[in-house]
């Protein structure tokens, strides 16, 4: 007999984590979505430069996690494999807007989202489905989903976001072909308004490019 493929609904926790402390001096609110491989208590590291009192970070963790050597003493995690995307991604999608309900957000901060790497299509199929309302959109070395089209970032528009690409001149995951190819969905996406800035190193986040974005 062929085999058939169910499908179950249930309750599932997950973590996030966090950096200094939300209060009446936080100016920004950050929340950045690691690459692949990344846990998320470790890649909200790269933000620890930012001044403590004026920037909060929340960095969600991606849901599947696997060890990263044969020695199975390190643990990454990945967001999505072309398994199963579309279900999988809204799977990711309610666990987003769990982790913002849970923060309790004013709205009266800066709200910078960023993503890195693999993060990069979580975040932009996270904004452009809930239609988040962002000052700033910063895409850090990832590929952009072939799925999304112009108009589902037209509501960026009105509120005056500011959109970043970041990306090494010697990423390795980025080559000439793929950089023009990505820069082409990027202009197809938000036209002339995107900020590219391409700096020297590799696949990397860069503390100094981070803290120049700080409005």
């Amino acid at each position: 007999m062929t085999p058939s493929e169910n499908t179950v609904t249930y309750t599932s926790t997950n973590s996030y984590s966090t950096l200094n402390t939300l209060s009446e001096t936080t100016e920004n609110v950050w929340i950045v979505m690691h690459g692949l491989g990344y846990l998320s208590r470790y890649f909200i590291g790269h933000f620890d430069g930012l001044p403590s009192d004026k920037n909060y970070i929340i960095a969600p963790q991606a849901p599947s996690k696997y060890y990263l050597n044969t020695s199975y003493t390190r643990v990454g995690a990945s967001w999505l494999t072309k398994e199963d995307t579309q279900r999988e991604t809204e799977n990711v999608m309610v666990y987003l807007d769990a982790v913002l309900s849970s923060e309790k957000l004013t709205g009266s901060c800066n709200l910078i989202v960023l993503g890195f790497s693999q993060g990069v299509s979580i975040t932009l199929r996270w904004v452009a489905k809930r239609q988040i309302k962002c000052t700033q959109l910063i895409l850090y070395a990832g590929a952009i989903p072939n799925e999304l089209q112009a108009s589902d970032f037209d509501f960026l528009l009105k509120y005056n976001t500011k959109v970043s690409i970041i990306v090494g001149d010697k990423d390795e995951y980025l080559n000439e072909e793929r950089r023009k190819t990505e820069l082409a969905k990027i202009e197809k996406l938000f036209g002339g308004t995107a900020q590219v800035i391409i700096f020297e190193g590799g696949h990397e986040v860069n503390r100094d490019l981070i803290s120049d974005l700080v409005p």
